[in-house]
């Protein structure tokens, strides 16, 4: 039997966690949320990370530096896509130069979000 997939959820609202844990539960995945850098690494180190949702507006700085920090401590997930509010083309250049498979604008419909962790989970 296949593990769940474990998806890390980093974001500095609550609000926003709650939920998109509730949805990725209940859809059959574990799932693990962060609200700080440190606690993002931290979650990486604990348990490898399927996929990472990232915020890049977090409490303690940038939200890529927590993506460059788990390189460089060997825990990168295996995908992480950006969850941003910004549309611009000057982020979307900078997360995927950063990383990031996907750069998800929200607010995110739903569906699309649960097609897009389901093909990275496959």
């Amino acid at each position: 039997m296949r593990a769940k997939p474990h998806i890390l959820i980093v974001d500095d609202s609550a609000d926003v966690t709650g939920a998109l844990r509730v949805l990725f539960e209940e859809t059959g995945n574990d799932v693990s949320v962060a609200n700080t850098i440190r606690d993002a690494v931290a979650a990486a180190e604990a348990r490898a990370v399927d996929v990472m949702l990232l915020d890049l507006t977090l409490p303690d700085g940038d939200g890529l530096t927590v993506l460059a920090t788990m390189r460089a401590r060997a825990a990168e997930p295996r995908v992480t896509a950006a969850l941003t509010g910004r549309a611009e083309p000057e982020v979307a250049a900078r997360c995927t130069a950063a990383g990031c498979r996907a750069v998800l604008v929200k607010p995110v419909p739903i569906a699309e979000l649960l097609r897009c962790v389901r093909e990275w989970t496959v």
